[in-house]
């Protein structure tokens, strides 16, 4: 029995800059299972989002391709499909949560209006029996006064309340797959716990697969199965996530994970990583991309990209391992 929910080979996407025709990520290529919580770290502006959005389709047309690869969803595949074909498919089998809450949902509507139309624009049920599951979809997401809240406006909500919201949105058609586009950035730290919660709950609950976009380490570490690391548009590493925690094999991953504080080690000095990630248009010179910050790079980083290697459990993008593991 095929387990694979979903599959992206060998994807590209471009975006267009001052005319020229970019690679924003590339030779990204991994699976996710059905029930599965993938995490995808890295920096701002490492290609997290550009990636997530690829998948469903959802950057501007006018700036933005998929320039080569596939992406299989279910056994289908959905990166030929035209815009009517990906609607049937957004919202009932693949959600998105966004990263801010106030500007996704529309500040001249109520809560009501936008939950309603978007449960009917799904399912073919009356206005009535849309008001009754609005209810019980704020109430599954812990929102207690649930009459009161789908009167309001999003802006009459805190930011933690407009988010539950927005996971109610997205869970209202039962999706197989969530991506959640760094869903507690914008929160406090007791907010962000309880948002955490909530979706760890409701996967238990319904078992569908997390695609969890973040470049919080300790949300990976508690939430997903397996982390997927980006660095100036590319996987540089990809496993399960206890291979990586305890384990890095990639010197990204490495200075990333040696950046978070160790309360048992006492008051040192925090670690930080050198430098800063390259432009786009620095990303097409033939070299390793992190070799300008790497503490660890050979000659041969400066003089061609590193290939992919299969370290154990982990695939890691670094000729540090090229004499000792297969490359793929």
């Amino acid at each position: 029995m095929n387990n694979v929910l979903l599959e992206v080979k060998d994807l590209e996407t471009s975006l267009k800059i001052n005319n020229e025709w970019l690679a924003t990520v590339e030779n990204i290529s991994f699976e996710l299972s059905k029930g599965e919580v993938l995490g995808i770290v890295g920096e701002s502006g490492c290609g997290k989002s550009i990636l997530s959005k690829s998948i469903i389709k959802l950057l501007p047309e006018k700036i933005s391709k998929l320039s080569s690869g596939e992406v299989i969803f279910d056994g289908k595949r959905i990166d030929t499909l035209n815009e009517k074909q990906l609607l049937d498919i957004r919202g009932n089998d693949i959600a998105m949560i966004f990263q801010e809450p106030m500007t996704a949902l529309n500040p001249v509507f109520t809560i009501k209006n936008q939950l309603v139309e978007s449960i009917k624009s799904h399912k073919k049920i009356s206005k009535k029996e849309a008001n009754n599951l609005a209810k019980d979809l704020l109430k599954k997401v812990g929102i207690a006064r649930q009459d009161e809240i789908l009167n309001s406006y999003p802006h009459q909500l805190s930011g933690g309340m407009r988010q539950r919201v927005m996971i109610a949105m997205a869970i209202s058609c039962s999706p197989k797959l969530l991506i959640a586009d760094e869903p507690t950035t914008a929160l406090d730290v007791t907010i962000q716990a309880q948002i955490l919660d909530l979706l760890k709950e409701l996967q238990k609950e319904t078992q569908m697969a997390i695609m969890m976009i973040t470049h919080d380490l300790s949300v990976v570490a508690e939430f997903c199965d397996k982390v997927l690391v980006m660095y100036a548009g590319q996987i540089v590493e990809f496993g399960g996530i206890k291979e990586i925690l305890h384990n890095p094999k990639h010197p990204y991953t490495q200075k990333l994970l040696s950046t978070i504080p160790k309360l048992k080690e006492g008051q040192k000095r925090l670690e930080t990583i050198e430098g800063i990630v390259p432009s786009i248009q620095a990303f097409h010179v033939n070299k390793c991309r992190f070799a300008n910050r790497c503490n660890k790079k050979l000659d041969i980083c400066n003089n061609q990209s590193p290939k992919m290697h299969v370290c154990e459990d982990v695939i890691v993008r670094c000729d540090l391992y090229k004499n000792e593991y297969k490359e793929i």
